[in-house]
């Protein structure tokens, strides 16, 4: 046993190798028991700069244990900038009591943490909180509950649009996430390496859906909960955001995500909405570098999938951060010294900065499908023309759900998948000049299917010089459930044969397409393992198990044009 002179020696040199030598006045303390309104009881870590004295204090609230987050984070960089820090684990997670419930009780979990923290000694009464991904949406929820003594959020990456990003995406169930991550946060201990046991290829092939959490070896409530809920109902609705949610919200936010980012669509989400706000202060500020989702929070590197980028690409971030809380949380500065809006173009590798997003300068121009009615493969004779379709035969594949189309990561080669007959391929005419875009990417399909139900997705590639076609966007993404086309709240069923207009939205995108290069779109049924195949029967999904062929017809003619919508910065091409 350690004698009390030895185990003060040793906090004292964890402090000093934390910390640095000038930082050995740091007060930790571990284990703290928070009330919550509901008498549940939610431990954190605490970090105070200085023994005496009260400071502004910066919040996480985590369901990954809060332990390893501290190192994660580089959470020391606040505290030696004179933050008090709170890193608490997330109810029914770590140490803290309750049952694990997804979003649902953040919200005033959080409310009622700001509002502890306001109370204590330590505190100057300014909270403001930081995190990534489930740790950025939690900052959005307790700041629609307007907790006073919450002064900012910097959310980075934080996950929230419901049904086009999680737990569906385009009305298709996000498999690829539903079943590891929930596994993950199921117990209180983090779940995760057990994740790497299961063959998940495997597992995605079987039916019905609702077995799968069983036999994956896990019976899981939530699980059930999203399959027994898969329209936008009043479960959904405790979490979502309208337009009198974003007008509850009156603090600054720092917004980071990237092009290749999987919860992009729910950052840009929560942008838009504050906006549309009435009167809304230049308070929000937004970054979406050539990041996937774990780069966000990073600043990024020098290559990511088939991409490489120059410095440029590599953001400060963490200076960023500190800055924004210095403005806002210390108020040591009359205003935050960055761009209100800057985003960056993979390609010609720039950044971009304004004052809005999306941008003024990008407007959305169509780029039309045509071809001979033989546009299957990448050996097809799909073509994409800037000049509307004068008339052309529609193209046809058939969907096996039993052989379903898979989509690979972002900014990988997708070459192979164009080799199967039930892809169809549009390119362009190798370029002359360049193509760049910056924003909201949508494919306009016309379309008809035989089936009572179906998907169709969407793709945008860069195709390059040696025959690489490198998939633009986040993943997954370019979903729509033909069922959903009217809206989420309810399911309509397709008329067999009837041509229908169907927008598929790929999130944004910001690259340049150089001379030499080619644009190019695809068309498909499914994105297997990322989204549950549909089966085609109109069947709900949670329980249905026979599998139905769909005869697909993509029609690029006057009247029922298919295109992409690009929202272009510059076409010098011709």
């Amino acid at each position: 046993m350690r004698s009390g002179n030895s185990i003060a020696a040793l906090v004292t040199a964890l402090a000093v190798a934390a910390f640095g030598g000038a930082q050995a006045q740091i007060v930790n303390r571990f284990g703290l028991a928070i009330p919550m309104r509901d008498g549940v009881k939610l431990v954190a870590n605490l970090w105070i700069p200085a023994p005496t004295g009260r400071h502004p204090t910066i919040l996480l609230r985590t369901p990954y244990g809060r332990n390893p987050q501290f190192r994660r984070y580089s959470l020391d960089k606040y505290v030696k900038a004179g933050y008090a820090v709170v890193l608490q684990d997330t109810r029914g997670r770590g140490d803290s009591d309750g049952q694990f419930d997804f979003y649902f009780p953040e919200g005033k979990d959080g409310y009622d943490t700001i509002e502890w923290i306001a109370r204590q000694p330590w505190s100057n009464g300014r909270v403001g909180m930081d995190g990534g991904s489930y740790l950025g949406a939690v900052q959005w929820l307790a700041a629609r509950e307007r907790p006073p003594h919450l002064s900012c959020i910097a959310p980075d990456a934080p996950s929230g649009r419901l049904f086009d990003e999680l737990p569906y995406v385009g009305g298709a169930l996000h498999l690829g996430w539903a079943l590891p991550w929930l596994n993950d946060v199921s117990g209180r201990a983090e779940q995760g390496e057990l994740n790497e046991l299961i063959r998940w290829d495997d597992l995605a092939k079987m039916r019905p859906l609702n077995r799968l959490d069983t036999l994956m070896g896990r019976p899981m409530r939530l699980y059930q909960e999203i399959l027994a809920h898969p329209t936008l109902d009043a479960y959904w609705r405790r979490l979502h955001f309208d337009d009198a949610g974003f007008a509850r919200i009156a603090v600054p936010a720092l917004t980071v995500t990237g092009w290749y980012d999987g919860d992009q669509s729910g950052a840009l989400s929560y942008w838009d909405g504050m906006s549309r706000r009435a009167g809304s202060k230049p308070d929000q500020f937004l970054i979406i570098g050539p990041w996937n989702h774990a780069m966000t929070y990073l600043g990024g590197a020098r290559k990511l999938g088939e991409l490489t980028f120059d410095s440029t690409a590599i953001l400060p971030i963490q200076k960023i951060r500190l800055q924004y809380f210095d403005w806002c949380l210390k108020q040591a500065t009359p205003s935050f010294a960055a761009p209100k809006v800057r985003v960056f173009v993979t390609g010609t590798n720039r950044w971009i900065t304004s004052d809005r997003y999306p941008l003024a300068e990008a407007p959305l121009k169509p780029l039309y499908f045509t071809g001979n009615g033989s546009a299957n493969t990448s050996g097809g004779d799909g073509r994409l023309s800037w000049d509307p379709p004068q008339g052309a035969t529609p193209d046809k594949y058939t969907y096996d759900p039993g052989n379903p189309t898979p989509s690979a990561e972002p900014v990988t080669n997708h070459i192979r998948i164009e080799d199967r007959r039930d892809v169809l391929v549009y390119s362009t005419p190798v370029l002359t000049d360049t193509v760049e875009i910056a924003g909201r990417v949508f494919v306009k399909l016309w379309a008809a299917s035989d089936a009572l139900d179906t998907d169709f997705t969407g793709k945008l590639l860069d195709v390059y010089p040696d025959g690489r076609a490198v998939l633009l966007g986040p993943v997954p993404a370019g979903v729509r459930r033909a069922r959903y086309r009217n809206g989420y709240d309810r399911t309509v069923l397709l008329t067999p044969g009837k041509a229908e207009e169907f927008t598929i939205e790929l999130f944004d995108i910001g690259h340049a397409f150089l001379p030499g290069h080619r644009i190019r779109v695809e068309v498909a049924s499914a994105a297997a393992s990322f989204t549950d195949p549909n089966l085609n029967t109109g069947k709900p999904i949670a329980t249905d198990t026979t599998k139905v062929l769909a005869n697909q017809t993509i029609f690029h003619e006057p009247g029922r044009a298919s295109r992409i919508l690009l929202p272009l910065l510059t076409r010098r091409d011709h």
